[in-house]
């Protein structure tokens, strides 16, 4: 099953029209797109808890990495730099972490908020290698940018 974008957009809006709070906003996220389309098996956000450090948030799948610092992984990676990492195979990205030995492909999205500081990173993994495209990472960064109040 391959996602709506257009639908998982309108579905999240609806669930989340007034909703101010951060965590209640990622959780929905994290349901909606994760039961969206088969190839998300890992479904979650890193949230920025300290400087140069992400902590797990809502997420849907099997367990997650508890912490991860900006200087390794994927996920680091994103939120270092700010830009969308969209890694087709995971044992060829240098400094991957392998929170789960199933993951082949990931792709992670920075999260802003209405300030346009980075609160979190948007992370989804695959157990299929070259799951994403930039149709995935557009969509779904127009999703976060219009749930968090962020310019996308």
């Amino acid at each position: 099953m391959r996602v709506d974008y257009d639908l998982l957009a309108k579905t999240i809006a609806a669930l989340t029209a007034g909703e101010t709070d951060q965590v209640a906003l990622m959780a929905t996220i994290a349901c909606e797109v994760h039961h969206s389309d088969d190839r998300f098996d890992w479904t979650g956000f890193y949230r920025v808890t300290a400087p140069e450090l992400l902590k797990i948030g809502p997420y849907q799948g099997g367990h997650g990495c508890l912490t991860i610092p900006f200087s390794r992984g994927v996920c680091g990676a994103a939120a270092r730099n700010g830009q969308t990492q969209l890694v087709p195979d995971v044992d060829a990205f240098s400094g991957h972490i392998a929170c789960a030995s199933s993951t082949r492909s990931e792709l992670v999205i920075p999260v802003y908020d209405q300030a346009g500081a980075l609160i979190a990173v948007f992370d989804i993994d695959s157990d299929q290698v070259d799951a994403f495209d930039t149709q995935d990472a557009d969509a779904l960064a127009k999703i976060l940018a219009a749930t968090f109040g962020a310019a996308c």
